[in-house]
């Protein structure tokens, strides 16, 4: 039986299956899925991308690092945002009972 469960969200809709019911997701992917939008929600992506001084760049990065450290099913110390393209990052966590995470924002 899964730990979490949530209904999965793409496009900011929900997903439906073929008899119009919502999709479920458990566990790492469900956490993932909570991470994404807890940084989408937090609003500091956007300020992320936007900035230009890279000072405030890294104060950026280092502000939505703790917020997804915040979440107790993080392993503390295993949350990293990294760069992977102009404007596109990707997060990676430790799960304490799944393993690792990763979401592209």
């Amino acid at each position: 039986m899964s730990d979490y469960v949530d209904l999965r969200i793409a496009g900011n809709d929900l997903v439906l299956d073929p008899s119009n019911q919502p999709l479920l997701i458990d566990d790492r992917a469900s956490i993932a899925q909570d991470i994404a939008h807890m940084i989408r929600d937090s609003g500091l992506l956007v300020t992320l991308v936007a900035e230009r001084d890279p000072l405030r760049q890294r104060d950026c990065l280092q502000q939505l690092e703790l917020k997804v450290e915040a979440d107790e099913r993080l392993v503390p110390g295993t949350v990293r945002i990294l760069p992977q393209a102009l404007g596109v990052y990707l997060v990676t966590a430790t799960t304490v009972k799944f393993g690792d995470v990763k979401v592209t924002m």
